[in-house]
């Protein structure tokens, strides 16, 4: 299965292992580790987690309070966000109104 990231995830992503690596060195490097597992277990089992909306379920990282946000796209799995829990759980919604997917 194909994984490709909205421009938003990425940049979730990619902001979130800076602050980790810039709070203790290499501790973003575990947090990016920790979201390729996380995948990798969405990949496994794409319908085993929490449903939020028909087409879109949220699997919870280990260890850090983060979710991946995703839709399984036909081969595709489409990674919305890459949301910290505690902060505004409802952003990804606009991310799937606003693009023709």
């Amino acid at each position: 299965m194909k994984i490709a990231f909205l421009p938003p995830a990425r940049a979730e992503l990619t902001d979130a292992i800076s602050y980790y690596n810039i709070q203790s060195e290499g501790l973003g490097y575990e947090f990016a580790a920790e979201v390729k597992r996380t995948l990798e277990r969405i990949v496994q089992y794409p319908d085993a987690w929490l449903k939020l909306s028909k087409r879109t379920r949220r699997c919870r990282t280990n260890r850090f309070p983060y979710g991946v946000i995703y839709q399984v796209r036909k081969e595709t799995l489409l990674i919305v966000a890459v949301m910290h829990l505690s902060r505004e759980p409802e952003t990804w919604k606009s991310r799937l109104r606003t693009k023709k997917l």
